[in-house]
């Protein structure tokens, strides 16, 4: 499953244990970091957040989702995406 880094498509459903992947589709440099009051309960936000920068269009990073809820990078910063996880 991809989702492009300034969240297109706004959300996207995958079971537990698939991976989705965060693709940059701007210009600019982007990342993806979670907030802890923004995935379910027990998931460490950081060990899911990929601080480093993707500098151009096209760079990519992907995450395996094991716990089933909704997930939102970025809230703070204005993102609207959601991964929703079953």
């Amino acid at each position: 499953m991809c989702f492009r880094v300034r969240a297109q498509p706004s959300s996207v459903t995958v079971k537990a244990g698939e991976t989705v992947e965060f693709v940059n589709n701007k210009a600019f440099p982007h990342n993806v970091v979670f907030d802890e009051d923004a995935v379910p309960d027990g998931v460490n936000a950081d060990a899911i957040s990929h601080e480093d920068y993707l500098n151009g269009p096209g760079e990519k990073v992907s995450n395996k989702f094991d716990k089933a809820g909704t997930y939102e990078p970025h809230q703070g910063a204005g993102m609207q995406g959601k991964i929703i996880v079953q």
